[in-house]
């Protein structure tokens, strides 16, 4: 089966220390995989921000960026927490199986 990730929010707009959530959503039938949020700033290059594995049950952090995964609901949100001017840039997130 084809694992796939939709993303719904196209864009959002955030002022400066706000907090905000960025959605992802994906379909598998694995049991062990991965999940990352990427960012790419406008000078183009993608950064990994933070990863998720899914047999844990606590949700990853990473200093102002954390998740919310929601294994059962396949849901995997990005918050990002005093939002600063170097966070605008498109976000991304990606499903990789467990090898």
């Amino acid at each position: 089966m084809a694992q796939t990730v939709t993303q719904p929010q196209p864009e959002i707009s955030v002022h400066e220390a706000e907090t905000v959530t960025l959605n992802c959503m994906y379909d598998t039938s694995d049991s062990d995989y991965y999940l990352f949020w990427y960012k790419q700033p406008p000078n183009g290059e993608m950064i990994l921000i933070i990863r998720q594995e899914a047999y844990k049950q606590q949700n990853a952090t990473n200093n102002r960026f954390s998740v919310n995964f929601q294994k059962a609901d396949k849901s995997f949100g990005l918050r990002i927490s005093d939002s600063q001017l170097e966070d605008a840039a498109m976000y991304f997130c990606a499903f990789m199986r467990a090898q």
